[in-house]
């Protein structure tokens, strides 16, 4: 079992920075994958990035290349998203997702990660 446990969203304002946080605890496998969705109402989950454990590479959503940076470190088992030049269509709850011996095809796919966080409201408005 792996636990996740979110922290960093709030409100700000367009173009401003923040960070969010995913912290691990419990049974994590070296060829786990983690990962960041974002949900608005109505909406579906929209992939946003994703790190494997093993070599750290790093994936991202078209929405968000370039503005966006996925990040972990490993002693603490804690994985970041830094989300700079924030725009209003990036308000939304943020959630973490984390999964043992993701593929790379499915790396972006809600269904390969078998854990997930309880989510993190982001809203950027002036």
């Amino acid at each position: 079992q792996v636990q996740l446990a979110e922290s960093g969203g709030g409100l700000v304002q367009p173009g401003d920075s923040l960070r969010l946080s995913c912290a691990a605890s419990g049974s994590t496998a070296i060829n786990s994958a983690t990962a960041w969705f974002r949900q608005t109402p109505g909406k579906e989950y929209e992939f946003v990035a994703a790190i494997r454990w093993m070599g750290d590479r790093k994936y991202y959503g078209d929405s968000v290349k370039g503005r966006f940076i996925i990040s972990r470190e490993g002693a603490k088992k804690t994985v970041y998203l830094q989300m700079n030049s924030l725009k209003a269509e990036d308000s939304a709850v943020y959630y973490c997702a984390h999964g043992n011996g993701v593929i790379l095809s499915s790396i972006g796919s809600k269904s390969a990660y078998n854990y997930w966080g309880q989510g993190t409201q982001v809203t950027v408005s002036s």
